[in-house]
């Protein structure tokens, strides 16, 4: 059995395309909870309403949340003592499943013996907003790490990990109380693949290839405010770390030019097209419009750097109507 786990705070808009296409897969022993997070929309009545066409799904209502806790991680600590599953699947609530994700998780929990496999989800991206902010998050994660090494490196720094999907295998789970131990951490999948691994547990990360779709925001300002939150902690909140990037990304073809000569210019700007090219097909993106708005991108790259300092240091967060005090 596979526990489908979601936790849910003001999802109306979203959370039923989701539990309509987890009733369309083709595996059938599952169980589908929905924590209604103390929404104030219409989220607990719709998944309500939506259970009683199907036995496999269920809805509860969270527990008040305690001080010590971030919203989405006690969420997922009370979805996980709910469960009955040999595995544990943490969805979110505005993501659409395909036919076969189950079955091909599955299969490679099984086959590679994991305590923890994580997917990247496929971006759907409608406004130009989007399309200038939400394709960094596949740019950085495939320029910065191999995600083999997420699996073959025993290292603990080599840990990348998506909380819009996370199988854990139960028995472990229980074992160790991931969402426990990180209770207070905003970053808390990256968190968990590290403790994974720290362990000496199998963790995984892989790109997941069309089996999950999600809008993660719908205009420029939800993503600006999304991606600041968790960018610094990409590169383990090391602000020299990420200034240095940055100044690679950026300002490299600048001083390769000024240093090197119109050729090698023209070399490294082939490199970065066909990074560019090979990112966006791997991750379902459109390569051209990457391209196109490649530039900008960059500017967008640098002002979430100076955003997520900022965040940093004022140490507070507003997420989904609650000030997060990290």
């Amino acid at each position: 059995m596979v526990s489908i786990l979601i936790p849910a705070r003001n999802e109306s808009e979203n959370i039923l395309a989701l539990l309509q296409s987890i009733s369309r897969q083709n595996y059938d022993n599952f169980e589908t909870i929905v924590l209604d997070d103390h929404s104030e929309d219409e989220t607990f009545n719709l998944c309500q309403t939506f259970s009683e066409t199907d036995s496999r799904f269920q809805v509860i209502r969270g527990e008040k949340l305690p001080a010590e806790w971030l919203g989405k991680n006690f969420a997922c600590y009370q979805l996980a003592k709910h469960a009955k599953g040999k595995y544990l699947m943490f969805l979110d609530a505005d993501e659409i499943v395909s036919d076969g994700l189950i079955n091909n998780a599955v299969n490679r929990m099984e086959v590679q013996k994991l305590a923890l496999l994580s997917l990247f989800t496929n971006q759907v991206m409608l406004t130009i907003g989007e399309r200038l902010v939400v394709p960094l998050m596949h740019f950085l994660l495939l320029n910065l790490l191999p995600l083999r090494l997420v699996r073959l490196s025993k290292n603990p720094s080599f840990a990348a990990a998506s909380g819009q999907f996370m199988l854990f295998n139960a028995q472990d789970y229980h074992d160790n109380q991931w969402h426990s131990m990180v209770k207070g951490k905003v970053v808390e999948d990256i968190e968990i693949m590290k403790l994974v691994k720290g362990l000496s547990y199998r963790g995984e990360a892989l790109l997941a290839n069309g089996l999950i779709h999600c809008r993660m925001y719908k205009n420029l300002n939800d993503a600006l405010s999304g991606f600041s939150k968790n960018l610094l902690a990409g590169f383990n909140y090391n602000i020299a770390g990420l200034l240095f990037y940055l100044s690679l990304v950026i300002l490299g073809p600048v001083v390769i030019w000024y240093y090197a000569g119109l050729e090698l210019l023209l070399f490294a700007i082939s490199l970065i097209i066909l990074s560019r090219i090979m990112i966006s097909l791997s991750s379902g993106q459109n390569p051209w419009f990457n391209l196109l708005l490649h530039p900008l991108q960059m500017v967008f790259l640098l002002i979430l750097a100076v955003l997520s300092i900022q965040k940093y240091f004022t140490k507070t967060l507003t997420w989904k109507g609650r000030t997060i005090h990290t």
